[in-house]
């Protein structure tokens, strides 16, 4: 059997990416070196650097370029309060919304038995140091509702309740500007189930 060309293994090394199959890695490739090598060349030094540059915060796990990410080193955050969050995507959509001054804990991750993702994986061990450092007063959960980001969410709980510290879960439901006719059913018996008293 042959080695790999180099054309095969550019091919493979695409397919990393989540969701890239064969045939879209095939495609990109090809695409990259038939119409924008600039642009495949500017790709793999960006990667490149990236992978030097970026570390994790020393304090809640995101991605950074220094010791601590901006948001941790910021003195008009809310100290006491500490969301956790799946990925620093989530974070990023938290920060889109502009209703939340607090800090933040990137779990990396999501509990997955089957995957092989177990409390180590997703740092349980520093979100509980961080979580019981004597300043936060609550941990928001804002695991994703999926059934790993539920269980995540369940064992995040259990954890920090045993410690003392108050747990909240982010409210999930009808979406904004939704119409009930386009929900479908379990969103919306959660959304009954959440419900509150109108202000």
């Amino acid at each position: 059997m042959k080695s790999p060309t180099s054309l095969e293994r550019l091919i493979e090394a695409l397919r990393v990416l989540p969701g890239v199959g064969p045939k879209s890695a095939q495609r990109m490739a090809y695409h990259l070196l038939q119409r924008d090598r600039n642009g495949a060349a500017r790709l793999g030094q960006m990667l490149e650097q990236a992978l030097v540059k970026l570390q994790h915060c020393e304090k809640c796990n995101d991605l950074t370029e220094d010791t601590l990410c901006a948001i941790c080193a910021s003195t008009e955050r809310n100290p006491a309060q500490l969301a956790v969050v799946e990925m620093p995507a989530d974070l990023m959509m938290m920060e889109q919304t502009q209703s939340y001054n607090g800090l933040y804990f990137v779990l990396m991750g999501r509990l997955s038995p089957l995957d092989g993702v177990g409390p180590r994986e997703i740092h349980l061990d520093r979100l509980i140091q961080r979580a019981a450092d004597g300043v936060v007063q609550e941990v928001v959960l804002a695991t994703n509702f999926t059934t790993e980001g539920e269980a995540t969410a369940h064992a995040i709980a259990e954890l920090l309740r045993a410690r003392g510290l108050k747990v909240t879960r982010i409210a999930r439901g009808v979406p904004v500007g939704g119409e009930l006719e386009h929900v479908d059913s379990g969103t919306l018996a959660q959304a009954v189930l959440d419900r509150r008293d109108w202000a």
